[in-house]
């Protein structure tokens, strides 16, 4: 995993906009409409041909595929796994519950978008969980690579997201195992076959994991914290089982509270999941720090300091707004974070979230999306001017 050595490299946390004709193909197999699979895929690869090179027009220095040819940062496993079927309820999120008004607003916003959600149309795992075919990630990993060779040398580092375990157990709910233990090491050793394919390939993995803070007000809205704690524990057993001999310098762990736009209020803090994020068999976390819930979290890195090994990549964009922070408010968040951690040549600057983690629903015009990303570079250059001195 590359490091800071003598400025402060910049990245992102995985998704970004979608082509409208792209969004509408995934959409329409979402509702269960026939769609020409061959369509998708042709769609898909043109984008990623374009996603590429416009990272590094904008600054970007540890770049990905966009999630191009995923339909959501999660979901898009459904079409990879064995078992999954049926139907699955999403609990709501205890945030928007308790604003009537706001939930109103909210629901009116996103019915509107041609969109795929995370939330409604979710399958269930009804039968054995497996990961069906390896040439489903072999052919990811191919096409990233053809998109990266004509760009080779204007880069710092490629990477890769996959999905926890946690969170697709989370959003694809357990109707076969007899325990959740059951599932989600069931789930861990398919998932085992994306993260070990990522890696051999030789692009950095980045693990995706809200349920490690979201679930708190989802699935565990009306439970003790202890009973959440728990659950985090027990994904990250799950996570470490399935990075089992892939070195902790090639995997980096992203954790955020929902990447949606609402109150927020009913986030579990920081300080609460951060000793149990630290045992994950990590080489990094990626945080939110740049949304005005939890950009005061920071100092949580002092109390409770990264393993030596350890890198931290600081959201300092945020990915649900349409303002474009100024590069001197991305070069003071990055200071705050590198003072946090204690050196900064162990941090990375970055996103809160994906730009369009389900295909359609990003709050963030695509034009703004790059005008940010370029206010990052730009931010990441002051920044380490005043790291980096001479």
């Amino acid at each position: 995993m590359q490091r800071s050595d003598n400025r402060i490299l910049t990245t992102h946390t995985g998704s970004l906009p979608r082509p409208p004709g792209l969004t509408g193909l995934y959409a329409r197999r979402a509702r269960g409409e026939a769609v020409d699979a061959a369509a998708i895929e042709a769609a898909g690869r043109e984008a990623l041909q374009r996603i590429v090179p416009a990272q590094i027009e904008a600054g970007l220095d540890v770049i990905n595929n966009g999630e191009q040819q995923r339909d959501s940062f999660a979901l898009y496993i459904r079409h990879r796994l064995t078992g999954i079927g049926g139907e699955s309820l999403r609990t709501g999120f205890a945030d928007i519950d308790a604003y009537p008004e706001f939930k109103a607003e909210f629901i009116r916003q996103v019915g509107s978008k041609e969109a795929v959600s995370n939330t409604a149309l979710l399958p269930a795992a009804i039968g054995p969980v497996a990961y069906a075919d390896p040439r489903a990630i072999e052919a990811e990993c191919d096409d990233f690579a053809a998109a990266l060779a004509p760009v080779a040398g204007r880069y710092a580092e490629p990477f890769l997201a996959a999905p926890s375990p946690g969170i697709i157990a989370a959003i694809i709910q357990n109707k076969h195992y007899d325990t959740e233990e059951a599932y989600l090491a069931a789930l861990a050793e398919a998932l085992a076959v994306e993260y070990r394919t990522v890696v051999a390939r030789g692009f950095l993995l980045q693990l995706d994991c809200p349920d490690l803070a979201l679930e708190r007000h989802c699935s565990y809205r009306d439970r003790p914290l202890k009973d959440f704690l728990g659950f985090v524990e027990r994904v990250v057993t799950a996570i470490n089982r399935a990075l089992a001999g892939i070195p902790r310098d090639r995997v980096r762990l992203h954790v955020c509270w929902g990447n949606y736009e609402a109150p927020h209020d009913q986030d579990v803090p920081l300080e609460e999941i951060l000793p149990i994020l630290l045992r994950a068999e990590v080489g990094g976390l990626v945080l939110p720090f740049a949304n005005p819930r939890h950009a005061h979290e920071a100092r949580c890195l002092e109390r409770m300091p990264l393993a030596p090994d350890q890198v931290m990549v600081a959201g300092v964009i945020d990915t649900l707004t349409n303002f474009v922070e100024h590069p001197e408010v991305v070069a003071d968040r990055i200071l705050g974070v590198a003072k946090a951690v204690g050196d900064p040549r162990r941090v990375l600057a970055g996103t809160d979230c994906g730009f369009d983690t389900s295909a359609g629903r990003g709050r963030v015009a695509p034009d703004v999306v790059w005008a940010k990303l370029r206010s990052l570079a730009e931010g990441a250059r002051l920044a380490s001017a005043r790291l980096f001195p001479g």
